[in-house]
């Protein structure tokens, strides 16, 4: 019984982790923000792109690459896709922010 409540309380406790967005130009890691610590939107000037951070979520404001896939895969909150320029060598990934189960976790 013990080690029951001692696995319910552990899970609750681990269940949400925090959204952690990560930008990458190259293998160079440049910025690592908490999503869910922002208050305000701002913007992250990297030169050839401009990354927005809101509350939650992340996105590719603007890019000087030919085809702006990376501007059009939009806003992300989760590690589902990444936002990915490569002409520029920029990538963004989020981490975090899941629940997990018993087999997943």
């Amino acid at each position: 019984m013990l080690v029951c409540v001692a696995a319910i309380v552990i899970m609750q406790t681990t269940a949400q982790t925090a959204h952690i967005a990560e930008i990458y130009r190259g293998n160079e890691l440049l910025y690592s923000v908490d999503l869910d610590a922002v208050t305000e939107s701002y913007t992250i000037d990297l030169g050839t792109n401009t990354v927005r951070i809101e509350n939650g979520r992340i996105c590719m404001e603007s890019a000087d690459c030919p085809d702006k896939l990376c501007v059009k895969r939009g806003a992300v909150s989760t590690g589902a896709l990444p936002i990915v320029c490569l002409p520029n060598k920029i990538y963004v990934t989020v981490t975090g922010g899941g629940s997990y189960d018993a087999v997943s976790g």
